[in-house]
């Protein structure tokens, strides 16, 4: 299983490379609708991960780490996107992975009264959910697109900074940056709304909390990779990283540092036996954004990848 990961985040085919002319923004069509995504380039390149005066001891020990080249969506993925999948008559089972990867429909109304079309960030889904959203966008476009690995999404956020935030080190300009408990009024906003990072990365704090690829360990970066390190699926449904904070929570939770997680009690309202794998009630704050490898695995890798993640 890690093996197939690290394939996926490292290795090119020959007829899937781009030149340093090519590596360039772009917007993403959903074939067979009129709704797209902003993708931006994001260098390869070290960077330190981790904050080792943090007072959370999972952000220790600080670690150089080498990532590869890639794109990053410019804005969380909205429920206009996400919904182009939960319409989807055609999403069924599919070989060769040969499982249903339909979602389940949301039984109540998840995005709670805040806000659905328009721009509004996708919000309560699951890890599972998300990845298979991306899994359904590879059979659309023929491109993998995952979540970001922890290591990626910290990279991306920090934008080649070194400060708490990637703005610097007073948490009172949070409000010019992100949705975030003082100025939220309790429900996340429309995306793009507040400036962006240096390198064009939109909500990247507050807002609404992003999945990453990674399963969460306390120790994680005691053994963590030093080139393109992603911590690989587990058996276990929980716990799951997340990153970014949201717009429940204050500036302490919105650092480009910070590491939060995955627990059970983010579906404690569900009343489906067994609870659904696809939807979270009390994470009404978790979207997730996407990441593509600027080197593309080949159909059959990009396959078992997906299927690792099946049962999640």
């Amino acid at each position: 299983m890690k093996q197939i990961i690290i394939f996926i985040c490292c290795i090119a085919i020959a007829n899937n490379t781009f030149s340093q002319s090519e590596f360039t923004e772009y917007k993403q069509l959903i074939p067979g609708t009129t709704v797209f995504f902003k993708m931006v380039p994001i260098k390869g390149g070290s960077f330190l991960m981790g904050n080792e005066h943090s007072k959370n001891t999972d952000e220790k020990p600080q670690k150089e780490i080498k990532l590869s080249p890639f794109w990053m969506g410019a804005f969380e993925v909205t429920r206009d996107e996400l919904d182009t999948y939960l319409k989807d008559d055609k999403t069924s089972q599919n070989e060769p992975l040969d499982a249903i990867t339909r979602p389940s429909p949301q039984y109540v109304d998840l995005t709670w009264g805040m806000g659905k079309e328009g721009g509004y960030p996708a919000n309560s889904m699951s890890q599972h959910a998300a990845i298979m959203y991306c899994r359904w966008l590879y059979e659309k476009t023929k491109i993998f697109y995952r979540l970001p690995t922890e290591a990626e999404w910290e990279y991306a956020c920090k934008a080649g900074t070194t400060s708490t935030y990637f703005f610097g080190n007073d948490p009172q300009q949070l409000v010019q940056y992100a949705w975030y408990e003082k100025n939220s009024d309790e429900k996340y906003h429309k995306v793009g709304q507040k400036l962006p990072n240096p390198w064009g990365l939109y909500d990247m704090m507050g807002n609404v909390a992003e999945w990453t690829m990674d399963h969460y360990s306390e120790t994680t970066y005691l053994t963590l990779a030093a080139t393109n390190p992603m911590v690989p699926a587990t058996a276990k449904r929980y716990p799951k990283v997340v990153r970014g904070g949201s717009y429940m929570e204050d500036a302490n939770n919105l650092t480009s540092t910070k590491r939060n997680h995955s627990v059970p009690a983010w579906n404690n309202r569900d009343p489906q036996v067994p609870k659904s794998k696809w939807w979270l009630t009390e994470a009404k704050n978790v979207g997730f954004r996407l990441v593509r490898p600027m080197e593309q695995p080949d159909e059959a890798t990009v396959n078992q990848f997906f299927k690792s993640y099946l049962n999640l």
